[in-house]
């Protein structure tokens, strides 16, 4: 994975980023961490391309993110889990594929299954979400995600509204779809999760990056941010 960022900045009432530049290559799972307000999501939303930046742009795989043919080549998995309420697992995937990717029923079927099964949600599938543990849910919209065949997936607090059980479930299913060769780029604030699935980590504090590298950085803080940051998260 390739990420270029140049000069962004962004703003809603007050600035959020400040003219962050980065040039990474050769990671396939990059964390961003830093604490409430620290422009993590912020940066997340920016470079899967749901945000236009108010200054600066951003490349990914050499991509303009605003481009709409990079926008197609990625999935988004929120902190709650989006789905329609009034659909089930599997057609929460199905009407995605019909939709905007012009799959026909049967052929949205088949990849519908095969995602949830990826997912271990086989027996779930013809469930409404509100039948479902919250975490069963989340691995449907992290299915559902996947069934577009991204080349990068957005993940967003996947598990910041679900208990530690159900959080346990859900970052287990992530930790095996790594191994089918996607690149993930996540904001999290579990740090084991961190340390077990990520490559390299970017430091977010007060609208910069503050530090950056691989996992090991977390034991070993260069800066006062990061480390006070580790010793509240312990």
């Amino acid at each position: 994975m390739k990420i270029n960022i140049k000069n962004v900045t962004h703003r809603y009432d007050v600035e959020v980023l400040k003219e962050l530049n980065l040039d990474l290559e050769g990671y396939q799972s990059i964390a961003i961490i830093g604490v409430s307000g620290s422009g993590k999501s912020t940066l997340i939303r920016l470079l899967s391309g749901l945000e236009k930046p108010s200054q600066g742009e951003l490349y990914l795989n050499s991509y303009n993110v605003m481009n709409e043919d990079y926008k197609k080549s990625i999935g988004f998995v929120f902190q709650n889990h989006n789905l329609f309420p009034h659909l089930t697992l599997k057609k929460n995937i199905t009407l995605v594929l019909e939709k905007t990717r012009g799959f026909s029923k049967e052929d949205a079927s088949i990849t519908a299954s095969k995602y949830l099964s990826l997912l271990h949600l086989e027996d779930q599938e013809d469930k409404l979400p509100k039948n479902v543990s919250g975490g069963q849910a989340q691995r449907a919209s992290i299915a559902r995600a996947l069934s577009v065949n991204p080349n990068v997936i957005f993940m967003d607090e996947p598990t910041s509204s679900l208990d530690p059980i159900l959080t346990h479930e859900v970052l287990n299913a992530v930790k095996e779809l790594k191994t089918i060769g996607k690149d993930f780029i996540f904001v999290t604030h579990e740090m084991s999760f961190v340390k077990d699935f990520a490559d390299y980590v970017i430091f977010m504090h007060q609208g910069e990056i503050k530090e950056m590298g691989t996992p090991s950085i977390l034991n070993t803080p260069q800066t006062e941010e990061l480390k006070l940051f580790m010793e509240k998260v312990r």
